[in-house]
């Protein structure tokens, strides 16, 4: 339940980036010895994750909510459990870590967010570039190999799912791996730097070109998650949509620059620190509408589309989002209407018409990100908001509602449903 009316205002720290977390632990089944991963957020996939690794024998154990030690030195299975990986889409990683490991696999198509038609025919053409053989005629994927060497890779279209697959399928292969129009996303970069820290030789990453040479072994090692760029920009966004002035530590400025870089265009105020940013609004200041394009990076990132939309709700003129990554990323468009949002959408393109104001109202959250723009429109919103489906949330934000609290959000958890999330 979310009452609006209040402007955000104080201090937030961000959590480790998700999407850091889900590739770098399957990356921990390549490592024999234990990996200690510090700055783990504390959010449903992350445990999902673990669960996972656990129900292939690897040992986990908590230090502290947000450390963990990881050895899988007696993984023993190429199985993953499939009603776990199909609640997630990270589990898709498993594949390339487990083909890296034990040169085969058997993984059900992973879960997580429907934004329509997600293919891995990426993923699977880099593993038979290196050598392995799959077969997905049963409904699941299954591959084998003798051994992987490496191989020259070019993706037709940028593909984070796929480069992180490339990666990790790459660094035990024999001789060398060139991974060509790679995606560059930080998360893609800290993948690249944690098995460095075991032992891999993976250069370029974060840039179009990534080469990895391929190693005999990985060793343990101890390494810190970078910050969570979308929980950040999340932040940033509902500082500026209700108004206030919010200024989040433990960040990384430059993954948060394109994002600040749209908010500064429609009229807010972004000042970047060394490891902080703060996002404020002037009393009286005259919003500007925007146009953007949600883009692999350094472009804007489709994570943070749903939330910019909401932003533009209220701010007067015509803007428009179009989405350039995934094809039904605007299912959340008619929860916004609920609110009395002007929005239409025309294929990949929305047109958002700015109105005075949007209104409480029941909404469900459709997917993570979508489940954090509801929470935006709820703050903005005069009266108060009931959101469902909240469960999308937890998977990907730590603490969520009670950092808002704690910004001076009017926001309370009526209702705890138990499920089978993890």
């Amino acid at each position: 339940m979310v009452k609006g009316g209040n402007k955000l205002r104080g201090d937030v720290s961000i959590s480790g980036a998700k999407n850091a977390a889900v590739a770098i632990l399957p990356a921990c089944l390549l490592v024999k010895g234990t990996c200690r991963i510090e700055n783990l957020p504390d959010i449903k996939d992350v445990k999902l994750f673990l669960r996972i690794l656990e129900g292939l024998n690897a040992k986990v154990e908590y230090i502290d909510k947000n450390t963990v030690e990881v050895d899988c030195t007696e993984v023993n299975s190429f199985e993953p459990e499939s009603d776990l990986t199909r609640r997630m889409r990270g589990s898709s990683y498993l594949m390339g870590a487990l083909l890296g490991r034990f040169h085969r696999f058997k993984v059900d198509p992973p879960g997580g967010c429907d934004f329509g038609t997600r293919p891995i025919d990426m993923h699977i053409k880099c593993f038979e570039a290196m050598g392995a053989d799959i077969d997905s005629s049963r409904g699941i994927l299954v591959a084998e190999a003798d051994e992987l060497c490496g191989a020259h890779i070019f993706f037709d279209i940028v593909s984070v799912g796929a480069t992180v697959n490339a990666i990790l399928a790459a660094v035990l292969a024999k001789g060398t791996t060139v991974i060509e129009s790679a995606a560059k996303e930080p998360h893609v970069v800290d993948l690249a730097n944690f098995l460095n820290n075991c032992g891999a030789q993976v250069r370029g990453a974060g840039t179009d070109t990534i080469r990895i040479k391929g190693v005999d072994s990985l060793h343990g090692s101890t390494y810190t998650i970078i910050p969570d760029q979308i929980e950040a920009g999340t932040f940033m966004i509902a500082a500026a949509a209700t108004r206030g002035d919010v200024t989040l530590h433990n960040v990384i400025p430059r993954h948060l620059e394109i994002i600040g870089s749209k908010l500064i265009e429609a009229g807010v105020n972004v000042e970047y620190m060394t490891d902080s940013v703060r996002v404020w609004v002037k009393d009286g200041a005259a919003l500007r509408r925007i146009n953007f394009i949600a883009l692999p990076y350094p472009g804007y990132p489709t994570d943070m589309q749903p939330q910019l939309v909401t932003f533009l709700t209220t701010i007067p003129g015509t803007s428009t989002a179009r989405e350039g990554v995934w094809e039904d990323r605007f299912r959340y468009v008619n929860q916004l209407k609920r609110m009395g949002a002007d929005i239409r959408v025309e294929g990949k393109l929305a047109i958002i018409d700015g109105v005075p104001k949007l209104t409480g109202a029941n909404v469900r959250a459709t997917d993570l990100r979508a489940g954090a723009a509801m929470i935006i429109a709820g703050l903005m919103a005069e009266g108060t908001t009931e959101i469902r489906d909240i469960y999308h949330i937890d998977r990907g934000y730590e603490n969520f509602e009670d950092k808002f609290i704690s910004l001076g959000g009017d926001i309370q958890r009526v209702q705890v449903l138990e499920d089978d999330y993890i």
